[in-house]
């Protein structure tokens, strides 16, 4: 390989590390530590290809890779960052960046990207530097974060079909959502349907509407989601609990482009992109008859899998810290978690995943009137047992959940009164696991306003009062 790179950092050991390999590799290498001297060798037309770190004390290269791409539009860039955030990822991409590395990086890595880059004919780059950028929609410093905003920087500008795979709770409609509003569909309509919350005989009428008559109670034309949305994106999820027949219907939607209502007879065209996603192993069930081969193979272009909380525990900290600030900013106190209580945190199994984590911060933040979050806060809002207890599985559910709780106490219950005896008290013990929570959820979730907390559970207030105090749900100073 041969060429010059142009590396841009002010770590002094940055430039080395990176000149020697680079050296090594057969690379001529020219080094700065600020932008007004990268700038001035790009204007010159010097270099083959730029190796530049975001941050630096003249200016920034977000700012700096707009005028690259104007003076030298074919010319790659490649963004360092020890800002390792989803928008990071983003703005590289956004603003014509070749590839995005996050430090600490490995140097055979970069190497390789130098090499692809330098073999590969360039498109002129879509420059999005204008554009106002919205709240980061994904929060993760983790290696396994970096991977997922590395994909998702490449997928924005296409349309190509996504299937993202990640047990519930893991952000998989936050990924979906991510790849619509910073993607070319961005103006465009984005719809998600769940496949587990239809009825499975409504399915095909609610994804491509139907037309008055087309069976009883049809007393007008309807929409269906293909429809609505038109131009933009629609999001599949639990694409693994739709039935055979809509996913034939659905398969030939992503081959010929186009659709019929239920009840109609002319072909509708549609232009919409799809993200699909389930928490299930759709191989398995094509073995098992369940799922179509062919529509898997046609969803399935560009997998992305969503790593559980139990294999990024290193983002708990910052996720906990994005979870406050949102309460927060709906005017709950401004809440921080001492050591203790991250490393508690982190011990939990999390099987929830992070929708639990969110529900733990939102139960904190409104239940809890200490400025800071010790660890036994979080222990007694946990209350889980031994932290290495094993997960649950990807398609557990609340039932699952109950089941093993049911269990568990039937096992204690027998082994003090022994198995000739019936458990006594088990109803009441079950319901108060169950209440508990729910009671304590709906008052986080309305801030303590136990009129709202009320309707939210369908029950009158009278009810919720005898609940919290039959429940003992403490921490609830302040609730009216």
């Amino acid at each position: 390989m041969t060429g010059t790179i142009l590396v841009a950092d002010d770590d002094g050991a940055i430039r080395t590390v990176l000149n020697q390999a680079l050296s090594r590799a057969g690379f001529d290498v020219r080094c700065t530590s600020n932008a007004a001297t990268l700038w001035n060798w790009i204007d010159q037309g010097d270099g083959d290809l730029v190796i530049t770190d975001v941050i630096m004390p003249d200016e920034n290269a977000f700012e700096l890779l707009p005028r690259v791409k104007r003076r030298r539009p074919d010319l790659p860039v490649v963004v360092i960052s020890a800002q390792n955030t989803f928008m990071t990822a983003i703005r590289a991409s956004e603003r014509g960046a070749y590839e995005y590395l996050p430090k600490p990086f490995d140097l055979k890595e970069l190497i390789n990207v130098v090499g692809r880059a330098l073999s590969e004919p360039r498109a002129k780059p879509v420059d999005r530097a204008g554009d106002a950028m919205e709240p980061m929609p994904l929060v993760g410093r983790s290696a396994a974060m970096q991977d997922i905003y590395r994909v998702l920087a490449r997928l924005m500008q296409t349309d190509l079909t996504v299937l993202i795979h990640g047990e519930s709770g893991t952000g998989k409609e936050l990924v979906a959502r991510a790849l619509h509003d910073y993607g070319k569909r961005r103006k465009g309509p984005f719809v998600a349907i769940n496949m587990a919350a239809i009825p499975k005989d409504l399915i095909e009428a609610e994804l491509f509407g139907y037309e008055k008559g087309a069976f009883t109670g049809a007393t007008s034309r309807h929409s269906g989601r293909f429809e609505q949305a038109e131009g933009g994106t629609l999001f599949l999820d639990e694409i693994g609990d739709m039935p055979m027949e809509a996913q034939t219907r659905l398969l030939r939607v992503l081959q010929e482009g186009e659709y019929t209502t239920v009840g109609g007879r002319s072909p509708i065209r549609t232009n919409v992109r799809i993200v699909a996603a389930t928490n299930r192993d759709l191989r398995q069930w094509i073995g098992q008859g369940l799922f179509r081969e062919d529509l898997y193979f046609r969803l399935n272009v560009v997998p992305l899998r969503l790593p559980p909380l139990r294999e990024r525990k290193e983002d708990i900290a910052d996720l906990a810290r994005h979870f406050f600030a949102a309460c927060e900013s709906e005017g709950l106190p401004p809440k921080r978690l001492d050591t203790d209580a991250v490393a508690a945190l982190q011990a939990h199994r999390w099987s929830g995943n992070v929708r639990e984590l969110e529900n733990l911060v939102r139960r904190l933040a409104a239940l809890y009137p200490e400025d800071v979050i010790t660890a036994a806060h979080i222990e007694h809002e946990l209350d889980d047992g031994p932290a290495t207890a094993t997960p649950a599985s990807p398609a557990g559910g609340m039932s699952e959940s109950l089941q093993e709780a049911v269990e568990r106490h039937l096992n204690d219950y027998f082994a003090e009164f022994g198995p000739s005896l019936p458990p006594p008290g088990l109803y009441h013990r079950i319901m108060r696991e169950v209440e508990y929570p729910l009671v304590s959820a709906a008052l986080a979730a309305t801030r303590g306003n136990q009129i709202k907390a009320a309707e939210l559970l369908g029950v009158n207030r009278n009810t919720l009062r005898k609940k919290i105090r039959d429940l003992d749900v403490r921490m609830m100073r302040g609730v009216r």
